[in-house]
């Protein structure tokens, strides 16, 4: 579900997530397959990464992916995700 983040790039679709996550390399995936500006925040090697994604989902899963509307997805499904850009496209 979405919900207002307390951090994001106002510009940019941000996605916190790690390479051994499943659910990440998928969202990961989608977003390259639409062309997606996004910044990749890589849990594994930002040291404050994994503080920063539980601190805007108030969860430990990933990927959490946090949208210019300030708005985020936690482990969101291809249909999800696909929507949300859908919209953010048409807005």
């Amino acid at each position: 579900m979405t919900s207002p983040a307390t951090d994001l790039n106002p510009a940019r679709v941000t996605m916190y997530g790690a390479e051994w996550c499943g659910d990440c390399r998928r969202s990961k995936r989608l977003l390259d397959s639409r062309g997606v500006d996004y910044e990749y925040v890589d849990l594994e090697t930002v040291a404050d990464g994994a503080d920063r994604a539980k601190a805007i989902s108030g969860r430990t899963q990933i990927p959490v992916v946090v949208f210019p509307d300030g708005t985020h997805f936690t482990e969101p499904t291809d249909a999800e995700l696909a929507a949300k850009l859908d919209e953010a496209i048409a807005a």
